[in-house]
């Protein structure tokens, strides 16, 4: 197994973060996927969030999610309402790449099978421009996510590894799996207060990949605890015909999946400076 894990970012490989794998068999699983990563490209090398100001995060979010919508509607108008920066219309945004897009592995819809290249390519996009609108929103907490284009999700964490290894608290410099299901997980549900998404969306972590992302904040996850069971209590005949009666339940319970810790000097600001001048991963290695 793979001890470290190397990231450059920017164009000409200009900076190098350097991560120690942690010593888990959930790390293990996720090297294993990584080992398969190279038969699939890099998709989005570009996603950061929080980097820059609030001004040029706010403009980056709205320019691409409104590049989507225009795409999507020029090959077929499914969207039906104007865009306005609210979680209300996000979440009506998230249900049309939900059904239009299809969830994980599932791209069977009209829409899907008739367009070209370019209007798929933009509807698959729009989850990625409704989550930065959000993350914008949530306050610019930096993070950068890596994704593999078209490869496929076809492993599952068990409850036991979730229970061992998940964790409610976010750390700097942390590398986590990423969250690959294509729906809302009754966090998400909760804090959206999502009145779009079909039953059928609702997805708890499940399936995971050689996705990842990398946290440049702390957070404590169990401060949202009372709103998530509020949820769960308010829509209890949805949650307990799925076996969910708290957040306590493992397939309601807000985990991160933590894999790699970031090996860094110097202040965290410079540190943030640094990424922010850089903000495209070209290579991903592991050592």
């Amino acid at each position: 197994m793979p001890q470290q894990i190397l990231i450059h970012l920017g164009q000409n490989k200009n900076l190098t973060l350097r991560f120690n794998m942690r010593t888990s068999p959930l790390a293990a699983l996720w090297s294993e996927r990584m080992q398969l990563r190279h038969s699939w490209p890099l998709d989005h090398p570009d996603r950061f969030y929080g980097f820059g100001t609030a001004a040029q995060e706010y403009d980056r979010a709205v320019n691409l999610i409104q590049q989507c919508i225009a795409t999507i509607n020029d090959h077929k108008k499914i969207i039906h309402r104007s865009f306005e920066y609210t979680q209300d219309c996000l979440n009506y945004l998230h249900s049309i790449f939900e059904h239009h897009h299809g969830l994980l592995d599932q791209q069977i819809s009209e829409y899907w099978q008739s367009a070209p290249e370019s209007a798929r390519k933009a509807l698959a996009e729009l989850n990625v421009a409704v989550h930065r609108c959000e993350s914008v929103a949530a306050g610019l907490a930096p993070r950068f996510v890596c994704t593999w284009y078209g490869m496929p999700k076809t492993q599952c964490l068990n409850s036991k590894l979730q229970r061992t290894y998940g964790t409610s608290k976010i750390q700097f410099g942390t590398m986590y799996l990423n969250y690959c299901e294509i729906g809302k997980t009754v966090e998400d549900l909760a804090h959206d207060n999502d009145n779009y998404i079909s039953d059928a969306a609702f997805k708890p972590f499940d399936h995971y990949s050689a996705d990842f992302n990398v946290a440049f904040f702390d957070q404590d996850i169990e401060k949202n605890y009372p709103q998530v069971q509020q949820y769960i209590d308010t829509h209890r005949e949805f949650f307990v015909a799925k076996g969910i009666s708290s957040v306590y339940n493992i397939q309601a319970q807000p985990l991160r999946f933590p894999i790699a810790d970031l090996i860094y000097t110097g202040s965290r600001q410079q540190l943030l400076s640094q990424i922010s001048q850089h903000q495209h991963v070209k290579e991903v290695e592991l050592e």
